[in-house]
């Protein structure tokens, strides 16, 4: 049996300069599909459900589910109350794990247009970052994760995005881009950034989304969204228009 990775990389240069996320689906001589990231020594394989490494740490589907096990305290002794809970060195190394796996498949679903997996990855990660900062064992772990949530709600926000106008829904795609923009500008807001940082890393990404925002607006001849009515017509105290614009929202979130 060969052990080299020769066959794999044949025919997948690897080209640094371009700066480009380069993935593919492929399939396992099981049958089963996987993904793969072609990186500069060779290529990143990864499972598309579950954990991507394939692993069920303690017998749940991701570190996530076993660390929300831990904290709430199962298994305690009946009528006992569990003490406040917090991560070990050992829960935030493999938290860290988890994120970084997480990290490779929400990028390469991205690079590969498979946006609603991405989003399903994005908010797994969001959901993980939330856990840390109630249960981090220290200020600056919690804050080593939280310097990277501008780039993850990003990530969310194309994701919602693209998957909205994949399904032909401009509209919604601007109300996607406009909430993501408002929840990145919040978090910028109330985080603050590192003190020793030139500039805030967020402020690129709130760009890019104000951006992206115009490119639809023009390309599909959106002037208004009803979401953008709708928060026009509740600030003139409109009800009656306000009530018949949602309406119009929840008829077509069902479609």
């Amino acid at each position: 049996m060969r052990r080299d990775i020769d066959e794999a990389l044949q025919g997948w240069p690897y080209e640094p300069e371009s700066n480009e996320f380069v993935a593919r689906e492929v399939r396992a001589r099981d049958g089963r599909t996987v993904l793969q990231i072609r990186i500069e020594l060779g290529v990143l394989q990864l499972e598309v459900e579950g954990r991507p490494d394939g692993v069920r740490p303690h017998g749940f589907a991701t570190y996530l589910d076993y660390l929300r096990h831990r904290a709430a305290g199962r298994g305690q002794a009946p009528g006992g109350k569990a003490p406040p809970w917090s991560m070990t060195a050992e829960h935030c190394a493999e938290a860290d794990r988890e994120f970084v796996q997480y990290y490779h498949r929400r990028v390469a679903w991205l690079a590969l247009q498979h946006y609603d997996r991405a989003l399903r990855d994005a908010e797994h990660t969001l959901t993980l970052m939330d856990f840390v900062c109630r249960h981090g064992m220290s200020a600056e772990y919690i804050a080593s994760h939280e310097r990277f949530r501008g780039l993850v709600l990003f990530h969310r926000t194309q994701a919602a995005a693209c998957l909205a106008l994949e399904r032909h829904r401009p509209e919604e795609a601007i109300d996607a881009v406009r909430e993501g923009a408002d929840r990145l500008a919040r978090f910028r807001n109330a985080w603050g950034g590192e003190p020793e940082a030139d500039e805030d890393p967020n402020e690129p990404l709130i760009d890019q989304l104000h951006q992206l925002e115009h490119e639809i607006r023009q390309n599909f001849a959106v002037e208004k969204t009803l979401r953008e009515q709708l928060d026009e017509a509740v600030a003139r105290e409109d009800y009656e228009s306000a009530a018949r614009l949602r309406d119009q929202i929840r008829a077509r979130s069902r479609r």
